[in-house]
């Protein structure tokens, strides 16, 4: 399941509801991004997206997530807007039976969110604006899943 919106979410409130019910769950792992103040210098973070586009590609790791895990429910909600320091901006869920795909699962998302989700960032400040983009670490991050699934080739 995933999300694309502007308002605010409840982490537990949203674990709570993925998991409403369910007695075959063993780990839930739950990643909550906020928006960073680098040393003062970031007074509002936007984040901008295409509808339609982002929810489309959302949905494909997503379901390429639990193709790859043996995952019984993932949620990624990802926020978009102006938003200031100390604001969620994305929550990744994952739950299974057992920790190693819930906590793999939810890496290989975040990965992706980091660098190659269709938004753009850009935060603003005293010191002007700058577009935000993925760092080298990031970039190495996601590479291992795709060295992986070479390697299951």
């Amino acid at each position: 399941m995933i999300r694309v919106q502007q308002e605010d979410f409840d982490i537990g409130a949203e674990v709570a509801k993925l998991t409403a019910g369910r007695t075959d769950i063993g780990a839930i792992v739950t990643f909550t991004g906020t928006v960073r103040d680098h040393d003062g210098a970031v007074e509002e973070m936007t984040l901008e997206h295409y509808p339609g586009m982002t929810e489309r590609e959302l949905s494909r790791i997503e379901a390429e997530a639990q193709a790859r895990w043996p995952l019984q429910a993932s949620l990624v909600v990802h926020r978009y807007g102006m938003l200031r320091p100390g604001d969620n901006i994305v929550l990744v869920v994952t739950a299974s039976e057992h920790r190693d795909a819930a906590f793999d699962a939810a890496k290989f998302l975040m990965d992706y969110l980091k660098t190659s989700a269709p938004f753009w960032k850009r935060e603003s400040g005293s010191g002007g604006s700058r577009w935000v983009e993925a760092e080298a670490g990031d970039a190495d991050a996601a590479a291992r899943w795709h060295k992986r699934n070479h390697a299951a080739e």
